[in-house]
């Protein structure tokens, strides 16, 4: 299926009058054709002499890189079925609708749900099943192999009946899907019969900031466009991703590219085009490409098995502050704090606790608590790691066996039934008023002073105190005692294990 534009869509657009600004002695004047004067006509003419323009030097030229790679890239349509959209009336005449998926906080959001109860066919039963419409949408791909092997993103192909692939030279395959992983969007697909197919390679080395890349895909459906960049950014964290590590890339993007290569110079894919930043939903240089390294390991998983699996350490973890650093003598903000291990995981087996700082496996530094989690996904169910913990002021090495991932939905935590509190409330030397949990276990917050510390750390009527610098406290005097402690120690932070909602947290709280 080739995408042409219309020749009634072309238009010739003519040229319209130029005023020159010509610099003259420091200032400028402007100079516009007229008629001669009698001056000017008895004054000799000279030609005007041709503008000689020396030759551009280094330069990037990319039209060999596309010539190579251009083959390999293809255009993915699907076809597939999905919810009707709204139901909209005038005239006589029913429309479809669908309306944007837009996020709760967009300006529009409001607008759109308005105009639908406006001119939506409210008459009809909105809890009653409403019928599958058709639909086709277009993407893009890559071949990887010459038996036809191609990547593209998940979303590109999800929930698709048919896939149909469009290579450069306009000739059609359809394709099956080979298997897909939400966690990184990324989905394999593979056209039968195939045997010697133009395919190109995933990058082996990482790319740097600055380099320059080629984004090649089919942007709204138009197939075989090309554009250039450079590498703006890496290691990004969109849509709180736990498994990609984007690479931010200037080259336009657009819809329909998603699914598409980036090259870097030497033919070779870097990422793939996955997601845009974007007000207006078109290109503003701003685009995510997921890099090829986390491309390999998935998509080399899907062609064996059709799924993804991943290792599992087993517990709840968040960054490190500078408080939280300062409040355990870490010297800089690294790590992934354990808030919880999880009941029989695999690091409370081998030895991890609550309050424990990771700062490497397996010898690698970890910088954050999204480090933490794409190195452990990285790594296969089974595998053994050495984990390094940051405990008591010092570097403690433990061994753990990874285990698998099970995609499970978190279910919220039950609420604490109310019952009589047992004491007073209490207000303390930092700002906060607590009194003794119900059922002995921690201190609840009954009131933080606006004024405080603790609030601008986010402290709130509610939460639950479980420890002070990974000592249980039940009372407040025992609370007390644990921040003189560590005053007496001559640290100016503490290290507060606190709840809320069910969700377990650490805060440095600065005591100056």
């Amino acid at each position: 299926m080739r995408s042409t534009i219309s020749a009634r869509a072309r238009r010739w657009i003519g040229a319209s009058a130029l005023a020159i600004l010509a610099g003259i002695g420091g200032g400028s004047a402007l100079v516009a054709a007229t008629a001669p004067s009698s001056a000017q006509s008895e004054a000799k003419l000279v030609p005007a002499a041709q503008i000689s323009v020396p030759a551009v030097t280094n330069v990037p030229n990319f039209a060999e890189v596309v010539e190579a790679v251009k083959p390999a890239v293809v255009s993915i349509v699907v076809e597939g079925g999905a919810d009707s959209g709204r139901n909209l009336q005038r005239g006589g005449r029913q429309f479809e609708f669908n309306f944007p998926d837009l996020p709760d906080d967009h300006p529009f959001k409001d607008f759109m749900e308005e105009f639908g109860r406006q001119f939506g066919n409210d008459n009809r039963n909105d809890s009653a099943p409403q019928p599958k419409r058709r639909f086709v949408a277009a993407g893009s791909g890559f071949v990887i192999s010459a038996d036809g092997y191609i990547i593209t993103n998940n979303h590109v192909v999800d929930k698709a009946d048919k896939v149909t692939v469009v290579f450069d030279n306009g000739d059609e395959m359809t394709a099956q899907v080979v298997g897909t992983d939400e966690k990184t969007d990324l989905a394999v697909v593979k056209v039968d019969g195939a045997t010697d197919l133009a395919f190109v390679r995933l990058a082996e080395t990482d790319v740097r900031v600055g380099d320059w890349v080629l984004a090649v895909g089919n942007p709204f459906g138009l197939g075989g466009t090309v554009t250039a960049g450079i590498v703006s950014a890496r290691g990004r964290d969109i849509a709180g991703s736990s498994y990609g590590d984007f690479l931010q890339i200037d080259a336009a993007v657009n819809t329909g590219n998603s699914g598409g290569p980036a090259f870097n110079l030497e033919g070779d894919v870097v990422g793939v085009n996955t997601a845009i930043f974007s007000p207006n939903g078109g290109n503003v240089g701003i685009a995510f490409a997921i890099p090829a390294n986390v491309v390999k390991q998935v998509t080399d998983q899907l062609i064996s098995s059709g799924t993804v699996t991943r290792g599992f350490l087993g517990v709840g973890i968040q960054d490190v502050t500078r408080d939280i650093a300062e409040s355990v003598g870490l010297g800089n903000r690294r790590g992934a704090l354990v808030t919880e291990p999880s009941q029989d995981g695999p690091a409370g087996k081998a030895g991890i606790k609550s309050g424990d700082v990771i700062i490497m496996v397996d010898g690698d530094e970890i910088s954050n608590a999204l480090d933490l989690s794409r190195t452990i996904a990285s790594k296969n169910p089974g595998t053994p790691v050495e984990v390094t913990v940051w405990r008591d002021g010092k570097e403690q090495a433990i061994m753990v066996t990874l285990g698998k991932l099970e995609e499970q939905v978190a279910k919220p935590a039950e609420p604490t039934p109310p019952a009589d509190i047992p004491a007073a409330p209490t207000e303390t030397s930092v700002g906060i008023t607590l009194v003794p949990a119900a059922d002995g276990t921690g201190l609840l917050i009954q009131n933080v002073n606006p004024d405080s510390t603790a609030a601008e750390k986010g402290f709130a009527v509610g939460d639950t105190i479980l420890e002070v610098n990974n000592e249980p406290v039940a009372t407040v005097e025992a609370f007390e005692q644990a921040i003189q402690g560590v005053r007496d120690a001559g640290r100016g932070t503490a290290l507060i294990k606190a709840q809320r909602d069910g969700n377990t947290r650490f805060i440095g709280l600065p005591l100056n």
